[in-house]
């Protein structure tokens, strides 16, 4: 049963990652760029209940995938609280859509509240991963490395913002035009799906000794 819930939970990762595939090539969503766009702009079109599902999608698959982690007692607690803010996190997101900077001067409260979502449950994922790698796979050595490979490569995607952010607070200047943010965060999302998926993918029994 366990292995069911895992595999269904990946099904729900990839189903939420082709629709917002989905969306980067039917208009007109497609008229978003994924270079200077961030993905949650996606909420502010006329799909944004597509977008909206999409990110559902991914925070249940995640939950479950997690849920059977726990149950297995392969998901260290820090790695569990680390999975429930991502998770939450994502929820928020969808609840507490971006500002439309179109007809807002500045972000209201959901709008900050969509901000600190996105930054902690960016930042959650991978750490519950690399949190969670060695008592996931005690066996797997290649699965584990896998695992933290990809998860400091998420990391190393949100450094590169966190370093534009730090080089336009010293120039005075806007951070988000200093890098090509859409791709940056298409990066990190796919990144850390794939360090999600590697994670949650079911482990198989080795076979005992032979008598």
């Amino acid at each position: 049963m366990s292995v069911v819930v895992s595999l269904t939970g990946i099904g729900a990762l990839v189903l939420g990652a082709g629709l917002v595939l989905l969306l980067q090539v039917i208009p007109p969503t497609d008229r978003i760029s994924v270079t200077r766009r961030t993905i949650s702009e996606y909420g502010l079109s006329e799909h944004k209940g597509v977008f909206a599902l999409a990110v559902v999608l991914v925070a249940l698959g995640s939950a479950a995938g997690l849920a059977v982690l726990r149950a297995q007692r392969r998901l260290p607690v820090p790695a569990a609280v680390l999975g429930t803010l991502w998770t939450v996190g994502l929820l928020i997101i969808v609840a507490f859509p971006k500002p439309d900077w179109a007809t807002v001067s500045r972000a209201d409260f959901g709008g900050t509240l969509h901000r600190i979502a996105s930054v902690v449950a960016f930042v959650a994922l991978p750490l519950a991963v690399l949190v969670a790698a060695r008592t996931a796979f005690p066996s797997s050595p290649g699965r584990r490395l896998l695992a933290r490979v990809l998860a400091i490569g998420s990391l190393g995607w949100f450094a590169v913002i966190l370093g534009a952010v730090v080089v336009a607070a010293a120039e005075d200047g806007r951070w988000w035009t200093l890098i090509p943010l859409g791709l940056v965060e298409r990066g990190m999302a796919l990144t850390e799906l794939l360090a999600l998926g590697v994670l949650l993918a079911p482990v198989g029994e080795r076979p005992g000794p032979s008598r």
